[in-house]
């Protein structure tokens, strides 16, 4: 009987059938596979190639940036908020101006880390607000991304950092390093840390400077090391010498450096000596991809603080002017609800700088 010859391939979305050829004309068995008209995907062993053979496409690409559609967000304040509710969602302006640069800055205060990133907060002058910087940009960071963010006291004199936060254990970075050879997991450093509700957390020095004078620059090398094991950032508040042992071991080890100080010539020369000194001694680098911090500005002055931002905006990546804030000049536990808006905006200008310089 003669079979009646099978359907042709269409082209649509089923494979096509796969012919056997008996054999060739010189007798030979062998088997073809009958291939596709072009510009259709072809199909071997259960993988699909691209008909072109140029299509990059993988299935990275069904992320849902593209495939799922935005949802309207809502304003926060002002009159977009106003209309937005006068009219129960039904007219939606979207965020304003302000809030889409606030949600920019967000963005850059979460940039990607590889491995780990230490950052310096230093000054040469005391009272200038350098512990509190420290303290306000490991808070804006921890409240912020989802990576772990410590902030270490490594001022020799009997630093403070350690009462900014609420008090869970009595350990200092001395007790850290005597059970160094203890510490393997991250639940086993955690008894030596004090946590803010904005996830940071300190490592406290030691209240008697007798104690913290005699920890050395290879004491504070190993207390980083140790920290880079299970933190992503590591801020680190200096002593007011960048010559003391303690401080020079800390730079050696910085990715990055915030350099602060007060709205008044003294504290502007201080702090633009130092970056004199770090140019001299092999730390350009850090000079370049530094952010300078002019702290407790108030509206009112003798001094031209623009003028000092433009110095250090010709010497360093970038400048951000703090505002004074009354909670903050109190020196006691921070709770960054009780800040003022415009010193929340500061210090997260203060985070995006910073994560700018992850990749630098």
């Amino acid at each position: 009987m003669s079979q009646q010859p099978g359907p042709a391939w269409t082209g649509g979305t089923e494979e096509a059938p796969v012919p056997l050829d008996r054999g060739g004309d010189d007798g030979s068995s062998h088997v073809e596979l009958d291939r596709p008209p072009s510009g259709h995907a072809t199909r071997y062993g259960g993988v699909t190639t691209a008909a072109s053979g140029r299509s990059t496409a993988t299935a990275a690409d069904f992320t849902a940036e593209r495939y799922l559609r935005r949802e309207s967000v809502p304003p926060r304040d002002g009159w977009r908020r106003f209309i937005y509710w006068l009219t129960g969602g039904r007219i939606n302006f979207g965020p304003g101006p302000a809030e889409r640069a606030e949600h920019q800055l967000i963005a850059r205060a979460k940039g990607r880390v590889a491995g780990c990133r230490s950052i310096a907060v230093i000054s040469r002058k005391g009272g200038v607000g350098k512990t509190t910087t420290t303290l306000m940009l490991g808070h804006t960071f921890a409240s912020l991304r989802g990576d772990r963010v410590v902030a270490l006291d490594g001022n020799p004199d009997a630093g403070s950092l350690g009462y900014r936060v609420k008090r869970e254990t009595a350990a200092t970075v001395t007790n850290l390093l005597a059970d160094e050879q203890e510490i393997i997991r991250y639940a086993d450093i955690r008894a030596y840390t004090n946590q803010a509700s904005t996830r940071l957390e300190v490592v406290a020095s030691d209240d008697d400077p007798r104690i913290t004078t005699a920890l050395g620059e290879e004491d504070y090398r190993r207390a980083i090391a140790l920290l880079e094991r299970h933190y992503n950032l590591i801020l680190m508040d200096t002593g007011t010498g960048v010559l003391e042992s303690a401080t020079k071991g800390i730079l050696q080890l910085a990715d990055q450096i915030v350099v602060v100080m007060s709205p008044s010539l003294d504290s502007a020369r201080t702090a633009a000596s130092t970056l004199d000194w770090l140019n001299e001694n092999g730390h350009a680098d850090l000079v370049r991809n530094a952010v300078a911090v002019i702290n407790a500005v108030r509206e009112e002055g003798l001094v031209e603080v623009g003028k000092i931002a433009d110095h250090f905006q010709e010497r360093c990546r970038a400048v951000v002017q703090v505002p004074w804030d009354p909670h903050l000049s109190a020196g006691a536990v921070t709770q960054v609800g009780r800040l003022r808006p415009v010193t929340r905006r500061a210090y997260l200008e203060v985070a995006a700088a910073v994560a700018d310089g992850f990749t630098a």
